[in-house]
């Protein structure tokens, strides 16, 4: 096997141990045919079938060209990316799933457009899928929700198959459920090249999905976290000081309203309220305390980040 490898594809798996050796047959097929070096990086996510022993032998037959990842337990599919990236050497990563969904014949054309076209990312688009009904109408509201939030033009945010420079997938952290907004968290690195291929679907052939209401929520909690992180992550107190001004002001304002008010009446000798028995009092005095509060939230996330480790650390794009 040559020093150069022009193709890593990084499988994260659980429990899908009739569909893999049909995978990695395939992948060696496609990369043979079109004479492209490549390695297979299996990770398995604490699968509680017989994957593994599958994956140790493919490793005796393949040998170099398939590394794998076994974890203790099961952590999610974003871990599982996160250490097949760390683990890619090759010029062109792509992640693909396991479970014969996604064909591995896109490699040589998806391979094509990051190298002759100048993409960063380019991501699989199912037009067609032959996934059932609950799971595609939900897919369908998601990426609308997503391209809304980011900005960026793809049609399946949540397609496996995704092809990366090296330089990308070596530049962005993946945790969580992150792993459906890889596009998103690539853009907001630098990488604002971002493509997309439409791709066949495969019915599933062996197994059940893992698709259910919990992923979904948690890809929507993760979608808030990665909007927020990545345009206020270095300076929180943009965000909650602002807040926190805005409310400060208008508690201060409405309470000097409802003493003022109270003081005119007077004066004119009108039939007024004490002013703590106006149920406007306590709402301003409330706004007080919560933009008192979003302040020192602010202040707080500016002390943190100024001892992190990170707070200079920077994408350089090329030097001179």
């Amino acid at each position: 096997m040559s020093n150069k490898i022009d193709v890593s594809v990084v499988v994260p798996l659980y429990n899908e141990e009739e569909s893999l050796p049909e995978l990695m047959a395939w992948i060696d097929r496609v990369c043979t045919a079109n004479t492209l070096s490549y390695e297979v990086i299996m990770v398995d996510d604490g699968s509680t079938d017989s994957s593994w022993s599958v994956v140790e032998q493919l490793k005796a037959e393949y040998g170099e060209k398939l590394k794998a990842i076994r974890f203790a337990r099961n952590y999610g599919k974003s871990p599982a990316l996160y250490c097949g990236f760390e683990a890619a050497e090759g010029e062109v990563v792509f992640t693909m799933d396991a479970d014969l969904q996604d064909s591995p014949d896109e490699i040589p054309e998806m391979r094509r457009m990051v190298l002759e076209e100048g993409y960063d990312l380019v991501s699989g688009w199912k037009k067609r899928r032959y996934d059932p009904i609950s799971k595609r109408w939900p897919s369908k509201f998601f990426n609308a929700t997503a391209r809304c939030v980011s900005g960026i033009k793809l049609h399946d945010f949540n397609c496996g198959l995704k092809c990366y420079r090296k330089r990308v997938i070596k530049s962005i952290e993946v945790y969580g459920e992150m792993h459906r907004y890889i596009p998103i968290l690539a853009k907001y690195a630098g990488f604002k090249r971002i493509g997309e291929k439409e791709v066949q679907h495969q019915a599933r052939k062996y197994g059940v999905s893992k698709f259910g209401i919990e992923r979904m929520v948690k890809g929507y909690l993760d979608l808030i976290s990665v909007t927020f992180m990545s345009r206020f992550g270095r300076s929180p107190m943009y965000f909650f000081g602002s807040l926190g001004t805005l409310m400060f002001l208008l508690g201060g304002a409405t309470t000097i309203w409802v003493i003022a008010e109270k003081l005119y009446k007077q004066a004119c000798g009108l039939p007024l309220r004490a002013v703590a028995d106006q149920p406007l009092f306590y709402l301003a005095i409330l706004a007080i305390v919560l933009g008192v509060q979003l302040f020192l939230a602010g202040f707080l996330g500016e002390l943190i980040n100024r001892n992190s480790s990170d707070r200079n650390r920077y994408l350089i794009s090329e030097k001179l």
